[in-house]
């Protein structure tokens, strides 16, 4: 079952369970569509997989099997976003 994670690993973005705009690879790393469209090829710094959207749990089942609170951050993407890109 997807952990659907709160936040974008590279922005620290909100990213509710019902968010449209969550991306994530095969290893759950998440990120809001904006910083996703930002990596080169639009790929997961982490693994370098493909970022798709991720699918949305009905409400009904949130109760049952809720969303994490568990917030996951990237620091290389944190630190690249502060500093800008090379020159």
């Amino acid at each position: 079952m997807l952990e659907l994670r709160p936040n974008c690993e590279c922005c620290d973005r909100d990213l509710p369970p019902e968010s449209e705009d969550a991306r994530i690879c095969t290893f759950e790393c998440t990120y809001c569509a904006t910083c996703a469209e930002s990596f080169p090829g639009g790929n997961c710094l982490n693994c370098g997989g493909n970022l798709v959207p991720r699918p949305i749990r009905p409400s009904a089942l949130l109760l049952k099997h809720p969303a994490s609170t568990n917030r996951v951050l990237n620091a290389k993407c944190r630190e690249e976003k502060q500093e800008g890109p090379p020159r």
